[in-house]
């Protein structure tokens, strides 16, 4: 293509996430619209979108009805289990910047802490870093990875999986895309599968709070699927997927999550999430 003459598909344009930051929390109870207002009018701001290379970010919430939809309930992905976590943030940092955001935000968030602007009536249930892989299309002419948190997608569901016979996060999407992941996005709801593959830590975690679940061994990759109807509608597609993915002998599922798309501004869902 003639750059930027012609329409270009997704990886044609320079823009692109490098890695992500996923946070999936629970408030706790009695604090629900207290940890929403804090986290959407101070934290998603300050600890995240000020720094320079986080490119975007966006929230989703899991009611009752979503975590009951959650499968298997055997997982070490959620802590203290599968049923934890109401609220999960992502965020996209730009390809090629991953060192420099992490060092500002490393530093961001003791301040953020040490300044009173932490929230202490909650707890992390999966927090973790991942590099990005690549991105799978339901359609010819989709909406780009790199814009899925800016389209307001109204379901994301997020399924961890681990990798079987030792087979590193690229090996396994490389196997997944020869049929399984076709399979799946043929005809179903999910539009965008965006793989990840967790950023082991070499050294114990520093935070000034504890974040979770560890982010798994090195076969550990992470998707996840957007779709821009009720999550409710995927989960069939998405347990025939994970059925398949493990028949095939490439992966076995941790945990499949559900999430619908918060109403920005407003505290709509925070008594739905028990």
């Amino acid at each position: 293509m003639t750059y930027p003459l012609e329409p270009g598909k997704p990886a044609d344009y320079p823009v692109q996430p490098g890695s992500m930051l996923l946070t999936l929390v629970e408030p706790h109870k009695g604090y629900e619209v207290a940890f929403n207002r804090w986290y959407e009018r101070d934290h998603f701001y300050g600890g995240c979108m000020e720094g320079e290379f986080n490119m975007a970010g966006a929230r989703w919430v899991a009611t009752r009805d979503l975590k009951d939809l959650r499968f298997p309930k055997e997982t070490d992905a959620a802590k203290p289990n599968y049923d934890s976590g109401s609220f999960i943030a992502v965020y996209w940092v730009l390809e090629g910047h991953h060192d420099e955001w992490l060092a500002w935000s490393g530093k961001r968030v003791f301040d953020l802490y040490s300044g009173g602007r932490g929230f202490p009536e909650r707890s992390h249930v999966n927090t973790n870093l991942y590099t990005f892989l690549d991105a799978d299309y339901r359609d010819e002419d989709p909406v780009p990875v790199m814009l899925a948190l800016d389209r307001h997608f109204q379901g994301m569901i997020v399924m961890w999986f681990d990798g079987l016979d030792g087979a590193k996060p690229a090996e396994s999407l490389s196997k997944l895309r020869e049929k399984c992941l076709p399979e799946m996005l043929g005809g179903s709801p999910i539009e965008i599968a965006a793989t990840w593959a967790p950023i082991l830590p070499d050294q114990p975690r520093e935070s000034p709070m504890d974040l979770g679940a560890e982010p798994g061994g090195p076969t550990r990759f992470c998707q996840l699927m957007f779709t821009d109807e009720d999550p409710k509608n995927a989960i069939p597609a998405l347990k025939a997927y994970a059925e398949a993915v493990e028949k095939a002998g490439i992966a076995k599922l941790s945990l499949c999550a559900p999430f619908k798309k918060t109403i920005v501004g407003t505290d709509t869902y925070t008594d739905q999430l028990w």
